[in-house]
């Protein structure tokens, strides 16, 4: 089997092609909207000519064995996968990478690293799969730090226990999303978690950042599979014991889900896992107003029903993946049982937005033998493609990314309406001309997920600032209307400040003060998630 290679600055594996007619499609597509004739395309960096700062220290002979100081390692972990960081690989500033990258295999390792660390005033970043996509795994800037350690967990990659009776795994942190699936499907499982990065992210990686995954409802984010935690913090290691459900104090699992690493590094978890469903049923629905789409979402969420997929997508990000004409929002209804047909609750989930104007196929296909909804699938495929194609864009000077929130119901209304008027206004003072489309990604009783995607022309060599000036617009605007700064896509260093507006200042003490003890030299992931206090800086 060939051995892939990742990019060093962008997306995915460099071998990997987008169909050039999907491509071509989309371009036009942008041209169109934008007034765009023709497009001048920026050629990615070749790692040659990449002019990397030397390492700043040196490292005791101990480390020497798993460490790297190679330019492809290092520029590798230099950023993570969202706008800012992809323009900046792709314009060949790397100014800030990390001095050398570990590779650990043993906790006693990391545990050899973090010693170092704080002897030496040296940072350490935690990294996974690197598909961060807010900040998260950049090495920090801090002038109090003499260099920088990013620590690889991709050594801790096994399957190290099935517990088929309670139907739970005993995971490694670094093992990434394929391999899980690969391992839990010999012993006719899964754990039906999968966010978009999915092929380049890891366990560990999901946990500390409370990735959103498959289950449009119930299932949301990852630590509802969480049952325990094996972390390697400064002080020591820390675990969790397994259990199905406790009402002993605070769950120590979810302090740790979502800390982002700046508390210790996650070794391993068990998670619960899934039998293998059996039985799907999947369609789409039209409607000609997205205020009726919406309304169908809400009694959707508030039904009982639990759909695994309940997506929405506006008229126009729908018609740029394949799933409609451009004038109709589309929601994509799935269902799916490892044990009982899920045909009526389709039908139910149909009934319901068919009082409401939803336009569906009357047969749909038996549960037993379910074939995929052509429109479901254009979509499925357009989703996982959607990374390369962002990158793609940009190298045509095309200000590509998203940004996502949650809302209760009786704000949504007027939370659209000004995140839409705050990010146009932004588009148009910036840029010119550009556009904004928004789907949900996940459905609750109270609230949907809206997850927003701004397209808009690039002037080369400024995107980058047109882009943190849409941003900062947005977000500004999701945090002043009510919403949270992040769904799904954590915290990192890009959202910092607004998690900070959005938090309680007690809480903002409590997290500084946990932090304190695990990390008392605050060594990991600094800049993430709470800022470095005056005493310590």
């Amino acid at each position: 089997m060939t051995q892939l290679t990742r990019k060093f600055w962008g997306w995915g594996y460099e071998e990997v092609k987008l169909p050039e007619a999907h491509l071509q499609k989309f371009t036009q597509l942008l041209q169109l909207t934008l007034g765009i004739k023709q497009f001048e395309t920026i050629a990615p960096p070749s790692l040659e000519s990449l002019n990397l700062r030397v390492p700043r220290f040196a490292l005791p002979a101990e480390l020497q064995p798993i460490c790297s100081s190679s330019p492809y390692d290092r520029a590798s972990h230099s950023f993570g996968k969202s706008y800012r960081d992809i323009w900046r690989g792709l314009y060949g500033q790397f100014d800030n990478p990390p001095d050398y990258v570990a590779f650990p295999s043993t906790e006693d390792q990391i545990q050899q690293i973090l010693a170092f660390a704080q002897a030496e005033k040296i940072a350490v970043i935690p990294f996974g799969g690197g598909s961060s996509v807010v900040g998260g795994v950049e090495p920090t800037q801090h002038r109090r730090y003499k260099g920088v350690i990013s620590l690889d967990m991709k050594n801790f990659n096994q399957m190290l226990a099935i517990d088929k009776l309670s139907r739970t795994a005993h995971i490694q942190a670094g093992m990434y999303g394929p391999a899980i699936e690969t391992a839990l499907k010999k012993e006719g499982l899964t754990l039906r978690h999968y966010p978009q990065s999915f092929e380049f992210s890891t366990l560990g990686g999901w946990i500390v950042t409370r990735s959103g995954g498959h289950f449009a409802t119930l299932f949301t984010h990852i630590e509802e599979f969480v049952e325990a935690i094996r972390v390697v913090t400064p002080q020591g290691i820390m675990e969790t014991r397994r259990l199905p459900g406790s009402g002993a104090g605070p769950s120590e699992e979810r302090l740790l889900a979502g800390s982002e690493g700046i508390f210790g590094v996650v070794t391993a978890a068990w998670v619960r896992v899934q039998d293998l469903p059996q039985y799907k049923a999947t369609t789409t629905v039209k409607f000609k107003k997205f205020s009726e789409a919406v309304e169908a979402a809400l009694q959707i969420a508030q039904s009982g029903l639990h759909p695994s997929n309940a997506r929405l997508v506006d008229p126009l990000e729908a018609f740029g993946n394949g799933l409609g004409d451009g004038t109709h929002t589309v929601i994509i209804l799935g269902f799916e049982s490892a044990h009982f047909p899920v045909e009526d609750n389709l039908q139910k989930a149909l009934s319901i937005c068919k009082v409401l104007g939803g336009v569906f196929e009357a047969n749909q296909p038996t549960p037993e033998k379910t074939q995929p909804d052509e429109s479901a699938d254009a979509w499925k495929k357009s989703f996982l493609l959607a990374p390369y194609l962002r990158d793609e864009m940009m190298q045509r000077g095309i200000i590509v990314e998203t940004f996502e929130t949650a809302i209760t119901w009786d704000k949504f209304e007027v939370f659209h309406q000004g995140v839409n008027q705050a990010v146009k206004k932004a588009i148009q003072q910036h840029c010119g001309a550009g556009s904004i489309t928004c789907r949900f990604t996940h459905l609750y009783p109270d609230g949907p997920a809206p997850y927003y995607t701004v397209f808009a022309k690039g002037e080369k060599g400024k995107e980058l600032a047109q882009w943190d000036a849409i941003k900062a617009a947005a977000s500004q605007a999701i945090v002043a209307l009510g919403g949270t700064i992040t769904h799904h896509h954590a915290v990192g260093k890009d959202h910092q400040p607004y998690y900070a507006q959005q938090q309680s200042a007690l809480f903002g003490q409590i997290l500084t003060s946990v932090k304190q003890s695990l990390d008392p030299a605050w060594i990991l992931n600094p800049d993430v998630l709470i800022n470095i206090p005056p005493q310590v800086q």
